[in-house]
């Protein structure tokens, strides 16, 4: 398993960062490689990535969501191992840090020493400074969710 763990400072409340990350259909205007994400029901979403040529589809579920505190996934099925955990810390009234942890499994030689070389970490550094542009440019969240996931112990 492969762990790709980056943070960046954005000049927004910390509700304005957290509810655009509510917005997973959202993430393919600052996150290249995600072709689209659908958000099934309050709890699941369906990923299509294609990153370094390879498309790959799968189920995510939220397993945990605490409002302008953090954001949970693992994938649940589909062609790839992925997990994630996004957390919100403000620093400021108009300042919040955004720390991006991914946990994925990468598969053949290709990926796998993309991983051992750092591919993986330049990719999450890049796409954490075009959600800072994004939302920093926008000024506002494209919309909202603020239900309570609470963690399941599985």
């Amino acid at each position: 398993m492969s762990t790709v763990t980056e943070s960046v400072d954005v000049h927004v409340p910390v509700h304005t960062a957290y509810n655009q990350w509510t917005q997973f259909e959202s993430f393919p205007q600052f996150m290249t490689g995600v072709e689209s994400i659908r958000q099934v029901d309050d709890r699941n979403t369906h990923w299509v990535t294609k990153i370094g040529g390879v498309r790959r589809e799968f189920d995510a579920e939220i397993t945990e969501q605490q409002p302008n505190q953090r954001i949970a996934w693992s994938s649940v099925d589909g062609d790839t191992r992925h997990a994630g955990v996004v957390s919100f810390q403000p620093l400021g009234e108009q300042d919040t840090r955004v720390t991006v942890q991914l946990h994925w499994q990468p598969e053949g030689i290709a990926e796998k020493a993309g991983s051992a070389v750092g591919v993986d970490e330049l990719q999450v550094k890049a796409d954490t400074r075009r959600f800072k542009e994004f939302i920093e440019k926008r000024g506002n969240a494209t919309g909202a969710w603020r239900g309570d996931i609470p963690r399941r112990d599985r």
